[in-house]
């Protein structure tokens, strides 16, 4: 049974697998299922779709509702319309969804006046035979299945463009250009020596804007789902995709094996895959946290002060997260949902 056509319960009928896991640190923690975890303290998300399954919703339509709430509510300004506009002020969105049973992903990037991403995302799986869609075309076939038309622009998007002209364009994400693009909005051109040096790897974005909302979710049968939803990072070039909308970054799920998703600075995390990672060191029998934490510090190897974070958890309902320590980002918050909690519960784990 595909993950988007079925596995909800019904009413309290729990059906409860509990199982004592012993982390590095010697603490036990209990496993049940069905269960959801999402990235940062995005309560009204895990809320939303926490009451999906209850209702007898499947897993992937508990992610699409569960994201899709954070994307009304503008969560943290980095998810949904009226955030992180780009260099020419406009506000893009990404979004994937995938199901662990089939590995069917439907995923939009750099997509425009459309609101609900992950809605579209998973009309990508239903009445496609594609993974990705991107930019205007994107739009178009969500306007072609019944979204609407909308613009993203609000007075706050309108506002941060504003201040970051002001600024002379700072922080921004070109290098070896002329003029100078540390002092100046430019438009810029190549500069014809380029001189070779160590990427600055440190985030240029605030530890508030916490962008990606990722969510993984887990039947009572261990079927696995998950999605991410953002608006990406903020004064970004035209065009650009970070992590969130690519199957095995953004996020990725197994129904063999688990699922996970990432958040944080997609330009460098993509490059490692993260979520995939995470869940073949599941397949192999690893702990969702140490799992966490070995993608966690593979990155660190490369990118030291990277902004990042991940949530892992493996189809017993076990699950984990990590993160890496960098100046005023030493804890992660996220959210976690399932029989054993009396609701939807903020957990937080060091970073490392």
């Amino acid at each position: 049974m595909a993950a988007g056509r079925g596995g909800g319960w019904q009413g309290v009928a729990f059906a409860l697998l509990f199982l004592s896991v012993l982390t590095p640190a010697g603490a036990a923690s209990a496993a049940a299922l069905p269960v959801v975890i999402n990235t940062w303290a995005f309560r009204t998300a895990a809320e939303t779709a926490w009451r999906v399954l209850e209702s007898g919703g499947s897993e992937l339509d508990a992610v699409e509702r569960g994201c899709g709430q954070c994307e009304i509510d503008q969560c943290d300004g980095s998810v949904g319309y009226g955030g992180s506009p780009d260099e020419s002020g406009e506000t893009t969105l990404d979004a994937m969804i995938m199901d662990g049973n089939t590995m069917e992903v439907g995923a939009v990037a750099d997509l425009r006046h459309v609101k609900n991403a992950i809605g579209v995302a998973r009309k990508v799986i239903e009445h496609t035979k594609h993974t990705l869609l991107v930019g205007e075309s994107a739009s178009l076939f969500a306007v072609r299945m019944g979204f609407p038309y909308e613009d993203l622009t609000t007075r706050k998007s309108l506002s941060l463009y504003s201040e970051w002209l002001n600024q002379s364009c700072q922080p921004n994400y070109w290098k070896n250009v002329v003029p100078d693009s540390s002092k100046s909005c430019g438009p810029y051109k190549r500069r014809e020596e380029v001189t070779y040096k160590k990427e600055q790897t440190s985030s240029r974005r605030s530890i508030h804007n916490h962008d990606t909302i990722g969510m993984v979710v887990i039947g009572v049968s261990g079927t696995v789902a998950s999605g991410t939803s953002t608006n990406g990072a903020i004064h970004k070039l035209p065009g650009r995709v970070g992590d969130s909308p690519i199957a095995g970054a953004g996020s990725y799920a197994d129904s063999t094996a688990g699922g996970a998703a990432a958040t944080g600075d997609g330009d460098i995390m993509m490059r490692f895959l993260p979520s995939y990672q995470a869940v073949e060191y599941m397949r192999m029998g690893t702990d969702p946290t140490v799992a966490c934490q070995k993608v966690i510090s593979r990155i660190q190897k490369y990118a030291p002060k990277f902004f990042g974070a991940i949530i892992c958890a493996n189809t017993t309902g076990s699950y984990g997260a990590a993160c890496n320590k960098i100046p005023g980002f030493t804890q992660f918050h996220f959210m976690v949902s399932n029989p054993l909690l009396s609701r939807p519960t903020e957990q937080v784990v060091d970073c490392i």
